[in-house]
């Protein structure tokens, strides 16, 4: 598995890159990829749909917000996933922090491209587990009005400490920095893109990408 150089080039901003970034961009990624993989777990669980929320029963997550009620309206379960690129990343990030700046901008894109390339691998294995159902968009905490308080819960569900050495600050933020959790619906009938655009995300008022006027393509 590689990080997609187009996905690190959008998150640089840089979609219409030359080819001397495309080049130094796709050698970071063959660089990550040679020493690095993600690492990921998910679990599927039953859904209760109450007045409060969806709660994923045997769990404490209990899925709030209009986000995850149209994204599961038509599901029977969902699955919550972690995906993580490790400390390994986090300490070479750091080096090039320390040692060239541009190199460490190459490899922050690089490293966001790739835990999305696990994520995508982990929904594939989901798929193939269940090619009786049909899949919704992946949609994590942050998104749309779906609450970054759910990140401890999720972790919690999902062992992912002990399992990927993945932890939540008291910000709410994931340790190591390069990691996702996030939830996908399974249903017995097909499932829109339902998630898409600057609008269901919760950064779009921070968002570097969006002040200069692009996106990043989710």
């Amino acid at each position: 598995m590689k990080p997609d150089v187009n996905e690190a080039l959008r998150y640089l901003g840089a979609q219409n890159a030359p080819e001397n970034l495309r080049r130094q961009t796709a050698e970071m990624a063959e660089n990550l990829a040679s020493a690095i993989q993600p690492r990921y777990t998910y679990k599927v669980y039953g859904l209760e749909f109450l007045p409060g929320g969806i709660a994923l029963r045997g769990t404490n997550v209990v899925l709030t917000g209009v986000s995850a009620t149209k994204m599961l309206a038509e599901c029977q379960q969902a699955a919550l996933l972690a995906c993580t690129l490790g400390t390994v990343f986090d300490r070479r990030l750091a080096v090039f922090q320390a040692r060239d700046m541009a190199k460490a901008v190459l490899c922050d894109a690089c490293g966001s491209a790739f835990v999305e390339a696990g994520c995508d691998a982990a929904g594939a294995e989901l798929a193939a587990r269940f090619p009786d159902r049909y899949l919704t968009d992946r949609f994590s905490p942050g998104y749309g009005d779906l609450p970054l308080s759910l990140q401890p819960d999720i972790c919690d569900a999902l062992d992912a400490s002990r399992r990927l050495g993945l932890y939540v600050t008291e910000s709410l933020l994931l340790n190591p920095a390069k990691s996702v959790t996030a939830v996908i619906g399974l249903s017995d009938r097909p499932q829109k893109a339902r998630i898409r655009g600057c609008a269901c995300c919760s950064m779009r008022d921070t968002c570097a990408l969006r002040k200069g006027g692009k996106n990043c393509a989710i």
